[in-house]
């Protein structure tokens, strides 16, 4: 008991859930357009579309969006009920009166002419499709035709059924209307089945349900056809393709709530059925024909579902039940049933059940009654003009396919010829790209030799530069030899070395890779060795480096260079007296991207306050350093420390 309440339960939830995604995915009143239509945007919904579309009517205030759900209404009822659809267009017909709108006055007629020939009301449905005609856009004509072809199917004037099939088709094709030429190949199908021209039918019923599956909306119409080219594959006793077209209709009928073919289909089920001799699934089949002829409400189809079910007994050798079928499925119909193909069909099955329950009589009278309703069907003229008709359209395929194909010969010789323009185009392109890329590579040889000449000729001047250098030492070296003063000679030797430091500069530049750099690291170690030497300390005093890897420009490394000079010359000069041993860190990192911090720290004497150098040593290290807008501290605690922080 618990678990029907739940099964209940989850039932109910899920009607409430798969009704709510169906509404959002055909209505949306908060959007611009709300009625996505059904069968022609979307056909993503379940068979709920109905009570949805019904709900939303009321709710929708453009009159055109109202107009246009009311006629759905009307005409997807009609596959389910037709006194109900019958309802609902007579409803559209009136509003559309009121409003004053002719064209949805006759597009509501032709849906109402859609019902009245599926109720055998032939004539009625007749002229209310011939008033619609005046009133509605040439895009709605091709439907309106085709209902028309159905009227005169439905009277067994298959000829003129097959006019109004092929001018659908001529303005499906003119309004490059998908769903329209699908419906006529579909028609055209049905009706060579009728003719029994079976592999006809199945040609263009395969034609019709490739258009319907390139359009990728699965609607009432493909639906049918898949039981149209099921029935041609059914009487050329390919019974397993039929099986699987009957079995594809089932599930696009179930799934939208499609009675009048669910109803088609299990009609030729029974006849499937029956020739494979799996008489319990028939005889399953006629009772599900019969149920949705009933929910139909819809003669026609009712007295097809007797006609199968008698066909099939009178298989089984079940004569006296078959008679009673029949004569019941000929009540249905009554005198004035507008289908004479299936009324002939009912009296030839009448006729073979009396004479297999040994009523010859009666048999005779049905098979009589037989003959003429074929005769009236089926005469040479009707042959006649359906084969010219078919000539007529083949004639127009091919003519059509003639021009299509010149057409596209056409566009492949237009095309031709652009390939052959662009492919020009392109060898010229490239013709005048490999002279450009000649004329660079031309310019660039010349460029890079020109580089090479100018930087031969600057590290031929830096050359120059430190061998004048080297000469003024020289000279101030002799200058020296000659003079006895030591005051003197000390100063000349202070010059030599900021001469050297300089020249080393010119040397570093002529002799490095980088033409316009110079690496600090190694310049300040051949500097400071040099300065050890010329001073002589080179036994006492150890230096240490403590260098970043650092390129300098020459207006940088210049003055940074002398001021290492006179910063080690000093300490040289009075951190170490009386030959004092000790040690001298030069340092020179990286503070941030754009700053530099040289340390010159010893571990000598000291300065005192008093002894400060106002010389001309210390005048040029104000100077430098104010050259390299720079900052200058001094530091003595058991030592002496000086630190330069400055920009690169």
């Amino acid at each position: 008991m618990k678990k029907d309440v739940l099964t209940l339960i989850l039932t109910g939830v899920f009607f409430i859930f798969n009704h709510t995604f169906c509404y959002s995915q055909i209505i949306d009143l908060n959007n611009k357009n709300p009625y996505k239509k059904v069968f022609v945007e979307t056909d993503n919904f379940g068979a709920s579309y109905l009570n949805i579309l019904e709900d939303a009517f009321d709710k929708v205030d453009n009159d055109t969006i109202q107009f246009s759900i009311l006629n759905d209404l009307a005409y997807y009822w009609h596959t389910r009920n037709l006194i109900t659809a019958l309802d609902f267009t007579k409803n559209g017909i009136k509003l559309s009166k009121e409003k004053n709108n002719t064209l949805w006055l006759g597009r509501f007629q032709i849906t109402q002419g859609a019902i009245l020939l599926r109720m055998e009301k032939l004539d009625s449905a007749f002229s209310v499709l011939q008033d619609a005609k005046s009133m509605v856009k040439v895009a709605d004509l091709p439907f309106l035709n085709t209902q028309l072809g159905y009227v005169f199917e439905r009277k067994g004037q298959l000829d003129k059924a097959a006019d109004y099939v092929l001018e659908s088709l001529r303005l499906g094709e003119k309004l490059n209307d998908n769903k329209a030429i699908a419906l006529a190949y579909s028609d055209l199908s049905n009706l060579f089945w009728k003719q029994a021209k079976f592999e006809k039918g199945l040609e263009y019923g395969l034609k019709s349900i490739e258009v319907f599956e390139e359009r990728g909306i699965n609607d009432l119409d493909y639906d049918f056809t898949l039981y149209v080219v099921g029935n041609n594959y059914l009487d050329l006793k390919k019974y397993e393709e039929a099986l699987n077209y009957y079995e594809h209709a089932i599930i696009v009928g179930e799934r939208y709530g499609f009675y009048n073919n669910l109803s088609d289909v299990y009609i030729s089920l029974v006849d499937l059925n029956t020739y494979l001799n799996q008489f319990d699934k028939a005889e399953e089949s006629g009772v599900n024909a019969i149920k949705y002829a009933e929910l139909l409400d819809n003669n026609f189809m009712l007295m097809r579902s007797w006609l199968s079910v008698g066909k099939m007994q009178n298989l089984q050798g079940k004569y006296q039940t078959a008679i009673e079928s029949l004569q019941k499925c000929i009540e249905i119909a009554t005198d004035d049933f507008g289908d004479n193909y299936y009324l002939s069909k009912a009296y030839e099955a009448l006729g073979r059940a009396f004479a297999g329950n040994h009523s010859y009589k009666e048999a005779y009278q049905a098979f009589a009654e037989y003959d003429k309703l074929k005769n009236e069907l089926f005469t040479v003229e009707a042959d006649q003009r359906i084969s010219l008709l078919q000539t007529e359209f083949d004639v127009n395929q091919k003519d059509n396919t003639i021009l299509k194909q010149e057409s596209k010969i056409k566009e492949q010789k237009i095309t031709q010829t652009l390939i052959i323009i662009i492919s020009s185009l392109l060898f010229l392109i490239l013709i005048i790209l490999y002279i450009t890329y000649k004329i660079d590579k031309k310019k660039s040889n010349l460029l890079e030799k020109q580089n090479k000449e100018k930087e031969f000729l600057l590290k031929e001047i830096h050359h120059r530069v430190k061998n004048n250098l080297e000469i003024i030492s020289s000279l101030l070296s002799l200058q020296a030899a000659q003079i006895d003063d030591t005051n003197i000679i000390n100063a000349i030797q202070v010059s030599q070395n900021r001469v050297y430091s300089i020249s080393m500069i010119h040397q570093r530049l002529y002799q490095g890779k980088k033409l316009g750099l110079i690496e600090m690291k190694d310049y300040l170690i051949y500097l400071g060795s040099h300065i050890l030497e010329s001073f002589g300390f080179e036994n006492s005093i150890e230096l240490d480096y403590q260098v970043d890897f650092i390129e300098l420009d020459i207006d940088t490394s210049i003055p940074l260079g002398l001021i290492v000079n006179e910063l080690l010359t000093n300490s040289f000069k009075y951190a170490f007296p009386n030959n004092r041993k000790g040690k001298i860190i030069i340092s020179l990192k990286k503070i941030d991207q754009h700053s530099l911090l040289l340390k010159i720290t010893d571990n000598g004497i000291g300065i005192n306050e008093n002894e400060k150098n106002t010389g001309f040593g210390t005048q040029l290290i104000n100077l430098l350093t104010q050259q390299l807008d720079g900052e200058l501290k001094l530091e003595t605690n058991g030592g002496t420390s000086i630190s330069l922080k400055f920009k690169v």
